[in-house]
């Protein structure tokens, strides 16, 4: 039985020069969406095409080639203007899980933020994050973990985790035990993720699994439902690696870091390593370890410049900060690396330490992230239009700003408390309230002291009539002496 799980390779659209698709008229919506040409789309929209026809081939709407080819500008512009979300294509897929299966981490934080459903179930019953888990794009997962179910299964009764584990996905697979994913779960052949990763011979997945489980016999003695073991599997398929590993004695004094292998070589300045985790795609260019760093903040903070060389070639993001909010330049900086400072200053263009003003024209070029993380959009967008997209987001920005300061202004002349104003009243009353309160006990307390030091008078009054009233007392034997 085929236990495999379909891998999407996507269609791949044909290259498009920015200069020629601001020239070349689109025949369709689609086409306009898939170059990321946001003017062509909201004109043709306006003239009458509709933002929710399928296309003829793979019946794809305009969302759904948005979340393909990374037409982030687009993608927002038509969930602005009411397009559907739930929309699915022949395989039941929605813009969320072609977003997934593509990577598309910032498509996928725009659909999140406009409150789309991440958690529909496809023909198959997998949901976007068993196909993120697939394809490992693990940043995009940790965006849809954060709308949804970490446990939920498909029809085989697979968990995204059996996803990770099947491919070889050791980044999805790390954010999915952080997200409490459970290794004890069985699909329905009685598998758990250790038998899968054993199964097609993911040697540093299943160190990891064996590590996080329970007991090590745990990992090595559970049995299928055919009565296989992780290492009958991993004989059955020739996958000699993994079964060396449980055969040697290796496997019982664990010395290296199981968990971020890239994270560590990139520290060590093992190169060799790393080439060979990317190419295996075990883990991708911009993984993340537990705090939020990249390879590159591991490898700018040693100072290993053929490292940081090597990743950026292949296009690893510079820009990314880990929760420190640390980029890789502002760790190398932190180390005192200054040959990593001055060569990651060359790679990031504008100095993120320097202040732009609205003004300046360079106030529109890139800051920070851009787009997706896991994975290059299919647009190849020249840097002038990605300055122009930024520039007319933020130009809506102000727009719409003007219009909230008008919209409460008219609300408030028609009698109306917006919540702040609520909040605020409810504060005042409740400090009012407290500082009554507070002046009460002060007034209760001077009023205690004062009677408790009558008291203490009175005491010391009453002391003194009693010890002036007191007589000397005669000695009885004293007086019979005498007479």
């Amino acid at each position: 039985e085929a236990m495999q799980l379909e891998v999407f390779s996507g269609f791949q659209g044909r290259e498009t020069n920015p200069v020629a698709a601001k020239k070349k008229k689109f025949k369709s919506v689609h086409e306009a969406v898939r170059a990321g040409n946001v003017e062509e789309l909201s004109k043709m929209v306006a003239c009458g095409a509709s933002m929710n026809e399928a296309d003829p081939v793979h019946k794809f709407t305009p969302l759904h080639w948005a979340a393909h080819s990374g037409s982030l500008e687009c993608l927002q512009w038509l969930l602005w203007h009411g397009a559907d979300p739930t929309a699915v294509t022949m395989r039941g897929w929605t813009v969320a899980h072609l977003a997934a299966i593509k990577g598309q981490d910032a498509c996928m934080q725009a659909l999140h933020l406009n409150s789309v459903n991440l958690g529909i179930q496809d023909e198959r019953g997998c949901t976007p994050a068993h196909l993120a888990a697939t394809h490992g794009q693990s940043y995009t997962l940790q965006t849809i973990l954060r709308s949804g179910d970490v446990n939920v299964s498909d029809k085989n009764d697979w968990k995204p985790i059996h996803n990770a584990a099947f491919h070889g996905r050791l980044g999805c697979l790390q954010l999915l035990v952080r997200w409490g994913a459970t290794l004890d779960d069985v699909d329905n052949n009685g598998n758990l993720p250790v038998h899968l990763a054993a199964m097609e011979g993911h040697l540093h997945c299943f160190k990891y699994l064996v590590d996080k489980m329970p007991t090590l016999v745990h990992a090595l003695k559970a049995r299928n439902d055919h009565g296989e073991t992780p290492q009958d599997l991993a004989q059955r398929f020739y996958k000699d690696s993994v079964a060396e590993y449980i055969e040697s004695s290796f496997l019982f004094s664990l010395c290296i870091d199981l968990t971020f292998p890239g994270h560590d070589a990139a520290f060590r300045g093992d190169l060799e390593t790393l080439r060979t985790l990317l190419e295996n795609r075990v883990i991708n260019i911009n993984e993340r370890d537990d705090r939020g760093s990249t390879l590159l903040h591991r490898a700018a903070g040693q100072g290993h410049l053929h490292v940081l060389e090597w990743l950026i070639n292949r296009e690893a993001n510079c820009n990314i900060a880990n929760e420190a909010g640390e980029t890789p330049k502002d760790v190398a900086k932190r180390f005192a690396q200054l040959a990593a400072v001055e060569y990651l200053r060359s790679k990031m263009g504008n100095d993120s330490d320097e202040e732009i003003d609205i003004q300046d024209p360079q106030f529109f070029e890139k800051h920070g992230v851009e787009g997706s993380t896991d994975c290059k959009a299919d647009l190849h967008l020249e840097n002038e239009d990605k300055t122009d997209s930024r520039e007319r987001a933020y130009r809506k920005m102000e727009e719409l700003q003007k219009l909230l300061e008008i919209a409460t202004s008219n609300f408030k002349q028609l009698g109306g408390i917006t919540p702040e104003e609520r909040r605020a009243k409810i504060e005042e009353r409740t400090v009012g309230e407290l500082q009554v309160q507070l002046e009460y006990e002060r007034l209760r307390r001077e009023k205690l002291e004062a009677e408790v030091d009558e008291y203490r008078e009175e005491i010391q009054r009453l002391k003194e009539q009693q010890e002036g009233a007191q007589l000397p007392t005669a000695n009885p034997s004293c007086i019979m002496e005498q007479n």
